[in-house]
């Protein structure tokens, strides 16, 4: 598993980690029962604070990604992926709703937040249609 951060993306380093780690679950690329780098060894490896990755992994036992074992390691959990898929757009939801009011604020028209939408989707090659 390859973790890249960034210090000038505005998003919260643990954040990225997060959907980082998200991201490999959905796609299967991290499989159930899975063994994560340790916290320290992601600290490290991250050159980052251990009190980031700690608030990471915490914050993904919390949503149902993975499991810590006390004194073993954190391991992907062995859900059913539709149930992931559905936690993921209860999160897409809950962001475009927040757009949309941000836009309205700005009396953007309903074409203007379209394009929008279409350039973040071709900058961020997530397009997949």
């Amino acid at each position: 598993m390859r973790i890249i951060v960034s210090n000038q993306t505005g998003v919260p380093i643990y954040q990225q980690i997060e959907d980082q780690i998200k991201t490999a679950i959905l796609a299967g690329d991290l499989k159930s029962g899975e063994l994560l780098p340790s916290i320290r060894q992601l600290a490290k490896d991250l050159r980052i604070s251990v009190i980031t990755t700690t608030r990471a992994y915490h914050d993904l036992e919390a949503e149902g990604f993975v499991n810590n074992v006390q004194g073993k390691g954190t391991y992907v959990l062995g859900q059913d992926s539709e149930l992931l898929k559905e936690t993921a757009l209860r999160a897409v939801e809950k962001g475009l709703q927040e757009a949309l009011d941000a836009a309205k604020l700005a009396n953007l028209s309903s074409k203007e937040i379209h394009q929008m939408l279409d350039a973040l989707i071709s900058a961020g090659g997530n397009d997949h249609d």
